[in-house]
């Protein structure tokens, strides 16, 4: 049975980054997804631009995919009071169809094998994973990435904390045609939840919304919990009434926990959502799934080098997870938390209002600084 340097699981955007880095590392990857290409994803559809550096240094060239470029933020209370600030550091609009299939395209033309199939179990022994597949078929490998989302089966053979506890989120996404400006990221709070809007390829406008589960089941379908709750934020219902509906359906995704997670589970590095949920308040989950993979990628490969070893690998991949995104997701969780109080949600508008300044110094407390491919974490 062959043995690879590197399983990934999961081909969503940091399992695909991880794969071209490593692959142009000269290390041998399969990517294991279950799914096919291409392919719409539950997602905000908003990434900052401090990963374009990294993108780029990987030979990716996203203006192909003409994206829209987006310079300001738009926030609403759930009464509909509205500010907007300039983002620091700006970003991009493109869907997780077209991005996720140029990404796949990419990792196989740098040598990398994809697989279609379904992951049973992970073991690891005598310094090898065992990957058991749904077609009985078991890889063998040195290094095991995981960035399977958000939940996954493979948690509970993992018996990991997080999985074992009920969320009460449910996440809806849908693509519509309509007016709404390229240059403007929207995140409306509403009753339970936040719903962001933007502009992604093909003038296409991406709407994505989170909200609690237990309210979201007193109602019959999607539309009727729109049309009742979201739409008392005005801008909101605004919005929804001029777009129209592109996809047959929207799409869901329920029990989404934004409680902590571990970056290693039985010697796997998890990377993206895998490894820790950013809240979509501060909508930048893409760039740090990005980020994750150059992170845990960099060091695999100093591994599979002979350069450090796997107890140093964890040890400093731990250390570099926390380093550079336990702020953020700490700062998302306490938002998240404040906001869900309505009174608490316009009593910080009008402090923006009066210190403008603040609203992007918290954006920053969401953002990381660029990166690149030799950056030393």
């Amino acid at each position: 049975m062959e043995k690879v340097d590197v399983i990934i699981i999961g081909g969503g955007l940091a399992g695909l980054t991880a794969a071209i880095h490593l692959s142009k590392g000269g290390l041998s990857v399969i990517l294991i997804e279950k799914n096919s290409y291409p392919k719409h994803k539950v997602c905000g559809e908003y990434i900052s631009n401090e990963v374009l550096p990294y993108l780029e240094s990987l030979g990716l060239n996203i203006d192909s995919l003409q994206p829209t470029t987006i310079t300001h933020l738009e926030f609403s209370t759930s009464k509909g009071n509205t500010i907007r600030a300039e983002l620091p550091m700006g970003g991009f609009g493109i869907s997780r169809y077209a991005l996720d299939n140029y990404l796949y395209e990419n990792a196989i033309e740098n040598g990398c094998t994809i697989v279609n199939s379904n992951v049973e179990n992970i073991t690891f022994d005598k310094d090898t994973f065992s990957i058991f597949t749904d077609k009985n078929v078991t890889f063998l490998s040195r290094i095991t990435l995981g960035a399977y989302g958000k939940r996954s089966n493979i948690d509970y053979k993992l018996d990991r904390n997080f999985i074992k506890k009920k969320s009460p989120w449910l996440a809806v996404k849908a693509h519509y045609s309509g007016s709404f400006p390229n240059h403007l990221v929207g995140l409306h709070n509403f009753e339970g939840g936040y719903c962001g809007v933007s502009k992604v390829e093909n003038n296409v406008i991406n709407i994505c919304w989170l909200g609690d589960y237990q309210t979201f089941s007193q109602y019959k379908n999607i539309d009727a919990y729109q049309k009742t709750v979201l739409y008392k934020n005005p801008k909101l219902k605004a919005i929804f009434e001029n777009a129209n509906l592109l996809f047959e359906k929207p799409l869901t995704i329920s029990q989404i926990s934004f409680s902590k997670k571990n970056s290693i589970e039985n010697h796997v590095l998890m990377i993206g959502d895998t490894a820790g949920l950013i809240h979509p308040l501060c909508g930048n989950g893409m760039a740090m799934a990005i980020h994750s993979a150059k992170i845990a990628s960099n060091l695999v490969i100093n591994y599979c080098n002979g350069i450090i070893s796997r107890t140093n690998l964890e040890k400093e991949y731990h250390s570099q997870w926390h380093f550079h995104f336990h702020k953020r997701l700490k700062t998302g969780r306490q938002l998240s938390a404040m906001l869900q109080k309505k009174q608490f949600t316009e009593v910080l508008l009008r402090l923006f209002v009066l210190l403008p300044f603040l609203l992007p110094l918290l954006i920053k407390r969401t953002h990381g600084k660029p990166i690149t491919l030799q950056h030393a974490s």
